[in-house]
């Protein structure tokens, strides 16, 4: 390893994963479901953990690629990032990767105490997985799906307000069943040679893990859509006034399970991407590329500001 730092800016930039913090959008449902989007103060606060957890996860990143290169360099994609291919130095991937954990867990404190011990624990266990959880069957993918719950309850800590619990159970059903997903598309693409725990698995197994998380996510979704009441928003617009004036018991209709429509498609599309694509390898590329899955989302997003903030 040489001990000189040599800086590649365009390679260090990608080798930082940018589309991967896209999970870390997770941090703003706290906010926004608890009707706090417009909170300038409660809304900085996520912008702020939202930014603290992109610095910690590409930081993660980081030292993930430094350990695996030898075997991303076996791999048709991963064979491509910076550091596989020789664009990034490893002296320099390990300088900025603590670099970037001292500025996040720096900012993290003028967050919260509270926010701040929950992502000192996000980055060790970042780490921990990197270098050794990942390598384990079963457990590399409830690692996958716990980063995404720590997520989720470091927006809760960020701001103060709770997620609904049913929303908290749709979100750890929902990461398992993109992270078994993940697995088989990689079982099905790869093999064993670029990743030791697929050893564990097996093409019935992976499908039964997939098909079991998504149906617990629908049913714990639609669980969040009938029992949960809507957010009351005390505001002026002009479709609240028509209904309040014209039709006011359908303010106190249940409009979150109309939700149920885009999560559904979105749950369906998906699992045709894994299972007839066979792309399901990379959840964030596919999250942000699939026109209908992203439109599924968009439309979702827009049903819950709808109701929320509107109704």
């Amino acid at each position: 390893m040489s001990s000189k730092i040599k800086l590649n800016f365009p390679a260090i930039f990608e080798a930082l994963r940018p589309i991967q913090w896209i999970k870390n959008l997770s941090l703003f449902a706290a906010a926004i479901l608890n009707g706090q989007l417009f909170n300038y103060y409660i809304f900085s606060k996520s912008i702020w953990g939202f930014i603290v957890f992109c610095l910690l996860s590409s930081s993660s990143y980081l030292i993930n690629d430094v350990a695996d290169a030898e075997k991303d360099r076996l791999h048709p994609v991963k064979k491509f990032r910076p550091i596989a291919r020789g664009d990034l130095d490893p002296a320099t991937a390990i300088f900025i990767a603590f670099l970037l954990l001292f500025i996040g867990l720096f900012i993290s404190i003028f967050v919260g105490f509270g926010f701040f011990i929950i992502s000192l624990v996000f980055i060790l266990l970042q780490y921990t997985y990197s270098l050794f959880l990942k390598k384990k069957a079963v457990i590399d993918i409830i690692g996958i799906a716990f980063f995404f719950i720590i997520r989720a309850y470091a927006g809760e800590l960020a701001t103060g307000y709770h997620l609904p619990i049913w929303i908290m159970l749709a979100v750890i059903f929902l990461s398992l069943f993109l992270a078994s997903g993940k697995r088989r598309s990689e079982l099905g693409n790869t093999g064993v040679k670029t990743r030791s725990a697929l050893a564990g698995y097996g093409k019935n197994l992976l499908n039964f893990y997939t098909t079991m998380f998504a149906v617990c996510t629908l049913i714990t979704y639609a669980m969040f859509t009938f029992f949960e009441e809507s957010v009351t928003f005390n505001g002026s617009g002009i479709l609240h006034n028509f209904l309040l004036e014209n039709f006011p018991k359908a303010i106190d209709r249940k409009w979150y399970m109309v939700t149920l429509l885009p999560v559904i498609f979105g749950i369906m599309r998906y699992g045709q991407v894994i299972f007839e694509m066979q792309e399901g390898e990379r959840p964030e590329k596919v999250i942000a590329t699939d026109i209908p899955l992203l439109l599924s989302i968009l439309t979702w997003g827009l049903m819950m500001v709808v109701i929320i903030y509107v109704i």
